[in-house]
């Protein structure tokens, strides 16, 4: 299928703006994410329709603690991505493209995943697993049919997508988990192979945007795990708002990271900790069960309002998006 989001150059290149790579690509060749293909002057997506996976998660999972709290989104995804992250958790599929040089897919049109995700019950359509950047126009339609359907569109995402990508999809997505790997150049440059300043403005951007915004960082031992880098991830969310949820997820050693150790949950408490005292009203600690960094508490009385283990919503006090305590307003969609 012909490309959206790209403009034709001199001798028949091709200019994508989908990503903030904007890769210029020559004839015959492709992208850096590996799905974008020109030929002859014409930039095609390779990945349009062609479904890698699917599955109904509790949208908690994504990680959205704030947006339509204990139901659950249709998650979908294709294969590729337009960052060569050394720590990838889903490398099998989003590396596939470069590692195995193959792109492989179920053929699922739009109108198919729609009538999936009513079939599940689930209240949202989640572009998850991989980057939903690189198969925006798959994406796009989804969410055009799902909105029709009332039904929300999620994105979990790099923050690596243009402004104009942004604007234009807009009306559709209603929510998005950016992953804020850290706020270090050198780390986005030598483990993801980007760069740090556009994740940031996109953050920033979407915010801007009116979409439900929260933010992930996974705390990789010796990487990114310094009480300065923590304090200066908080102090720049804050800076957005402080109404938006930071997760801070445990790192478990995969793909070409395995030397590394898991991280350790008394860092992540610190790293909790941190968030608090920067101004953050919801800091969350993720992907270690059990701990009372999953709960909701309430920012001003401190109540607990939202009781969770894992993905699962145990119990919400939550009424009309306002403390049932003290009626403060408890940031969030649907709450």
């Amino acid at each position: 299928m012909k490309a959206r989001y790209y403009e034709k150059l001199d001798k028949n290149k091709v200019l994508c703006y989908l990503c903030a790579h904007t890769c210029k690509i020559g004839d015959g060749k492709k992208g850096i994410c590996g799905v974008r293909e020109n030929k002859g002057g014409t930039l095609y997506t390779l990945i349009y329709g062609k479904l890698i996976a699917h599955h109904a998660d509790p949208i908690e999972k994504k990680p959205l603690f704030h947006f339509q709290p204990g139901k659950f989104s249709f998650s979908v995804s294709t294969v590729g991505c337009n960052f060569q992250c050394l720590h990838c958790q889903n490398a099998d599929i989003s590396q596939m493209p470069k590692d195995q040089d193959q792109i492989l897919g179920e053929d699922v049109s739009p109108q198919q995943i729609v009538d999936m995700t009513i079939s599940s019950k689930c209240k949202s359509v989640s572009y998850t697993y991989t980057e939903p950047t690189i198969f925006m126009e798959y994406a796009y339609d989804i969410a055009v049919i799902a909105s029709k359907n009332r039904l929300k569109n999620v994105m979990v995402t790099n923050g690596y997508m243009t402004k104009e990508v942004m604007e234009q999809v807009k009306p559709f997505f209603h929510a998005a988990n950016v992953d804020l790997k850290s706020l270090r150049e050198d780390f986005y440059k030598k483990i993801c192979k980007a760069k740090l300043a556009p994740v940031l403005d996109s953050i920033k951007f979407l915010k801007e945007m009116g979409l439900w915004i929260e933010v992930t960082t996974l705390i990789i031992p010796t990487k990114n795990d310094s009480k300065e880098e923590f304090k200066e991830i908080a102090r720049f969310i804050c800076g957005v708002d402080p109404g938006i949820p930071w997760h801070i997820s445990a790192y478990h050693p995969t793909y070409k990271m395995t030397q590394l150790h898991r991280t350790p949950l008394s860092i992540i408490k610190k790293a909790r900790e941190i968030g608090f005292e920067e101004g953050l009203r919801y800091v969350y600690a993720g992907n270690i069960p059990g701990n009372e960094g999953e709960n909701t508490y309430c920012h001003k009385c401190k109540k607990l309002l939202i009781e969770r283990y894992g993905f699962s919503v145990i119990q919400n006090h939550i009424k009309n998006s306002k403390c049932p305590f003290c009626y403060a307003k408890i940031d969030g969609v649907e709450m």
